[in-house]
């Protein structure tokens, strides 16, 4: 059976800005579906530990306020985190995680701040991802506009109810992942495996061939990290 028709698993966060060395996470949610299974979905509200900038609140409508007197502690909520995902992960079920180097670098930071094992390394090369924001720049390279979720969803026809919330970007995005695989036949002919070590690569040229036309454009300086599904510990931002 194709990737696209089995368990899915996707995973979301959102967080006080999106520089994931410093950010914090504030929500998430772990949402498993698909393979003829009901869904399971796992939610976390956490106090970040530090002030939620307003415009991060304008985004997920979340307050420090509200973080702070309903959120559970950092520390706990992110171990939660690792641990539900590392189950999931050690069952064989793929992580559907749009834009993975965000999340994913975000919650190993947060991992390593308080002292978590991160992910990877718990997990090693079990962890497969499906990246809806990196097959579709492959599979559509040149369509015009922007490729966010809400574009993405647009695009294929996916129902996103309440952009912006953990819990609704991560189903959506399994939404995305199962239409690629229908829309796309050579996607599902790879197994699993195949398909998470095909998005690195495409990642890589993508970032290459990005920062090759703004250095055209005269940015000198500009540096796009290509590395896919967790940007490393003092690698480009």
């Amino acid at each position: 059976m194709s990737w696209h028709l089995g368990r899915l698993a996707g995973f979301d966060t959102e967080s006080t800005g999106v520089d994931v060395d410093t950010d914090r996470i504030v929500t998430a949610c772990i949402v498993e579906v698909g393979g003829n299974t009901p869904p399971l979905t796992a939610n976390w509200l956490i106090n970040p530990g530090v002030d939620i900038p307003e415009a991060a609140t304008a985004v997920h409508k979340i307050t420090t306020e509200k973080a702070k007197t309903e959120g559970q502690s950092a520390e706990e909520g992110i171990a939660e985190l690792v641990a539900g995902l590392t189950q999931i992960v050690l069952a064989g079920t793929p992580l559907v995680i749009m834009n993975a180097p965000y999340d994913l670098t975000l919650l190993d930071r947060e991992a390593r701040r308080y002292g978590v094992q991160p992910l990877t390394e718990v997990v090693g090369d079990e962890l497969l991802v499906v990246d809806p924001r990196v097959i579709d720049k492959q599979v559509d390279k040149f369509r015009r506009g922007k490729r966010t979720l809400t574009d993405l969803c647009a695009h294929y026809q996916v129902k996103l109810d309440g952009a912006h919330s953990a819990d609704a970007d991560a189903i959506a995005a399994c939404r995305v992942a199962w239409r690629l695989g229908q829309r796309y036949p050579a996607l599902t002919e790879m197994s699993v495996r195949e398909l998470h070590k095909a998005q690195a690569a495409w990642h890589a040229e993508w970032a290459a061939d990005f920062q090759a036309h703004l250095r055209g454009k005269g940015q000198a300086d500009a540096v796009i990290d290509g590395s896919w599904p967790l940007r490393p510990v003092g690698g480009a931002s």
